[in-house]
């Protein structure tokens, strides 16, 4: 059976997809002509031909579908005079019909199996089931893996490259990542400082931080005039009291002074001797003088080395490499540069006291700490200049370390409880699949000892039989059905034996391809396939066939139904498409229906309606259908009805029904009544007869309860006596009465009426 339809992007069908879901055995859809009717039974006849849009059917199981449009009447009365023959099952070889009903049952077992299978597969609306939970656990898995995408996307991105935009993508390369990476497993803190520059923008080559020399400046530490008193010479008569006194230092100081007093002594202003001065210049000789120069000399050189190697590491301090850690090099710096203006103050007392001994404070422990906060940077830039020099693999290696911390750390529980609950459902859906296949073997093996038993059984002489019964007894003499000089087909003959298909009438030409169809729902075209489940359209059977035929159509239409609900045949389902208000109002129906109101059990109503050039599907709980002829109906149905308008009422029903619609001869229905209920038979049609629908339409006659009785019964006898009783029910529905109350009510009221007219 159907369960649902969708139409979309096909004939006057738009892009919006029309829904038809929820189907059940009847499915009544109304349209005027044009609106897209023909477009849903195509659909249903062929879905392979129309891929924009889907029937799905229950349990994923589709049965045959029988359709009959007018694809099929041209298909059936084309050029070729004969049609096919319809194959039934004879009801004279018992024991095959036998074989066929047991191997029929057990057809049925083995779709059941199926059909329990597939549920459990798929669901019962093919969206559940294993399949379903085995696409839960993998969109699951795919949202816990996009997860790790959008956490690590800003400093991973390039590692990511190819699938940053498709969940679906991330997943299949995070499997693939698992199955195969070998790269070292790092921690995510380190990944994310290497990706700041790997995957940062394009490095460039970093310039090696200048090492300074400082041997110049440590080789002054070792100078032997440091550690040298520098005195006069001891051999001058003066030396003994200067080495005494231990003033040498003084006195070469005071020198200067004595030379610029000329003679006197700059101390005690006395004079002295021509001897004394002979003595100072003898005293301080050549070799104090040098020592005093090599002095100067130390100093000299020792602050020129200072002041370029602090110079140096000033301009290393003023731009540094982002490598090196400059905090540290400018404290060590500044330790370096105490150190040196106390080696300068040394030297400068030396200078001044050169018979003193002096040490420089040693610079060898701050000169290696700032070589090594140096070379930590060099190392760090030729590891980067390494990593430029070869990016596109540093950056292969790095992505590679990326996947595999995130498959091996952070998503390793994901992975592993998917692999084994994906493993479990895989086999289980494997294992279905495998006893679906040999449930479906089964059967086609018992469909083809069916179809072998059918060849053997059927017949195409019932149908003719059935056809010209029904073609007979409804007034169709000038056609009947014979078979073909093939033996498996049909041809039309005239009572001459001439051809008769080329001059059927519209009507006759509908009604009898309707038989056909009719028939081949009981049978088959072929030998085979006459017991194969089937599903039954009917689009727009009645056209060009006047009121008569069209209640008979819908009257074998409503006996397929009464096979449906039983389950007595092959018929699972039926669709009924129409433009004719009548026609659908006659099929719809449904004596256990007691208002309009579908029941849901076994029918839905539809209307499709064009507008925009656009088709739509739109679904009803109720019958949809309501004609001001069923309004004049359910004024009669009403127990409080108004006596002043009810003539009028009764009058309008059956202008509608017997003149504009049966074109019945009214004279000859009033002759079937006698006496006075002719006369209000008459009064009934007077505005038939008149053929005025306008100056009468609002004429009212004043009558009692008693007189509205008679006109009731003589209304319903109108139809009894016609054989339009049938319609009569359908129309009264709950409001029905059975002939026995209405005969003594109408003997009791006639009665009332007569003595009224007396008196």
């Amino acid at each position: 059976m159907i369960e649902s339809i969708r139409i979309v992007g096909v004939a006057s069908y738009g892009q919006e997809v029309q829904a038809l879901d929820g189907l059940t055995k009847f499915n009544f859809i109304y349209g005027a002509n044009g609106c897209g009717k023909t477009t849903i039974s195509r659909v249903i006849d062929n879905p392979t031909r129309y891929p924009s849009c889907h029937v799905g059917w229950k349990s994923g199981v589709p049965l045959q579908a029988m359709v009959y449009n007018r694809d099929f009447v041209a298909r059936n009365f084309g050029p070729s005079a004969e049609l096919k023959g319809i194959f039934t099952l004879g009801e004279k070889n018992v024991e095959n019909v036998a074989k066929i009903a047991a191997l029929k049952q057990e057809s049925g077992s083995c779709s059941g199996r199926i059909s329990s299978l597939r549920e459990t597969l798929e669901g019962l609306d093919g969206l559940g089931g294993k399949r379903k939970e085995l696409a839960d656990l993998e969109a699951w898995f795919q949202e816990t893996c996009w997860a790790q995408k959008k956490k690590h996307d800003s400093a991973f991105a390039l590692a990511f490259q190819g699938v940053r935009n498709n969940a679906e993508n991330f997943k299949v390369r995070v499997l693939q990542e698992h199955a195969g990476n070998s790269a070292a497993l790092v921690s995510l803190a380190d990944l994310q400082e290497k990706a700041k520059t790997i995957f940062g923008p394009s490095p460039m080559l970093e310039p090696h931080v200048v090492l300074p020399s400082f041997d110049a400046l440590l080789s002054h530490e070792s100078n032997p005039i440091l550690s040298k008193r520098v005195l006069g010479r001891e051999d001058v008569d003066i030396a003994a009291m200067i080495k005494a006194l231990g003033n040498s230092d003084w006195v070469r100081q005071g020198r200067a002074y004595f030379d610029e007093a000329t003679g006197v002594c700059p101390f005690c202003q006395q004079a002295t001797e021509a001897s004394f001065a002979a003595s100072l210049e003898a005293y301080f000789d050549e070799t104090f003088l040098d020592d005093s120069r090599a002095i100067d000399e130390l100093a000299k050189t020792y602050a020129a080395a200072a002041d370029h190697l602090l110079a140096q590491l000033s301009e290393i301090l003023n731009a540094p490499s982002r490598f090196l850690d400059a905090e540290t090099l400018k404290t060590e710096v500044a330790l370096l540069a105490s150190r040196i203006a106390l080696n300068r103050q040394h030297l400068a007392d030396k200078q001044r006291e050169p018979s003193q001994l002096i040490a420089l404070e040693p610079l060898a422990d701050a000169l290696g700490a700032i070589s090594q906060a140096l070379a930590l940077a060099n190392e760090q830039i030729e590891s980067h200049n390494a990593t430029v020099a070869n990016l596109g693999k540093e950056k292969q290696q790095l992505a590679s370390q990326v996947w595999k911390h995130i498959v091996a750390i952070e998503l390793a529980p994901a992975l592993q409880d998917c692999s084994t609950k994906k493993r479990g459902l895989v086999g289980a859906i494997t294992a279905l699949n495998g006893k679906i296949e040999a449930a479906e073997a089964d059967r086609r093996q018992v469909e083809k000892e069916i179809a072998e038993l059918e060849r053997a059984t059927t017949s195409i002489q019932p149908t003719i039989d059935a056809i010209n019964t029904l073609l007979a007894s409804f007034g169709f003499h000038g056609f009947s059905l014979a078979k073909a000089d093939s033996g498996t087909a049909y041809v039309l003959r005239r009572p001459d034996g001439m051809d008769a298909k080329e001059t059927l009438s519209e009507g006759e030409r509908t009604f009898v391809t309707f038989l056909y169809f009719y028939h081949l729902l009981k049978g088959s075209d072929s030998e085979s396939g006459v017991t194969t489940d089937r599903i039954v359209v009917f689009d727009d059977p009645v056209s060009s066939l006047d009121s008569d035929i069209l209640f008979i159509v819908s009257s074998l239409i409503k006996a397929l139904f009464d096979e449906v609900r039983q389950g007595t045949g092959h018929i699972k389902q039926v669709f009924v498409l129409t433009h004719n208000v009548y026609f659908h109002k006659e099929v719809t129906f449904n004596a256990r229906r007691t208002d309009r109101n579908a029941m849901r059990s076994e029918e839905t109503f539809w209307v499709v309606r064009k507008s925009h050039h656009s088709s739509r599907v739109e679904a009803h709980t109720s019958n949809p259908i309501v004609t001001s002829y069923e309004l004049l109906w359910a004024e009669v149905r009403r127990a409080d009805r108004s006596n002043l308008s009810i003539q009028n009422t009764l009058r309008r029903i059956l202008e509608n029904y017997f003149k504009i619609l049966g074109g019945s001869d009214t004279d000859d229905i009033c002759n079937l009544f006698e006496g006075r209920e002719k006369v209000i038979c008459r009064s009934l049609f007077s505005w038939v007869n008149d053929g005025s629908h306008f100056a009468h339409d609002d004429l009212y006659v004043a009558v009692d309860d008693a007189m509205v009785e008679s006109y009731l019964n003589i209304f319903k006898a109108i139809f009894v006596k016609s054989g339009h009783l049938a319609h009569y029910k359908m129309m009264m529905r709950e409001a029905y009465s059975d002939d026995s109350e209405i005969a003594a009510k109408t003997q009791e009221q006639q009665a009332d009426a007569q003595g009224a007219v007396h008196a």
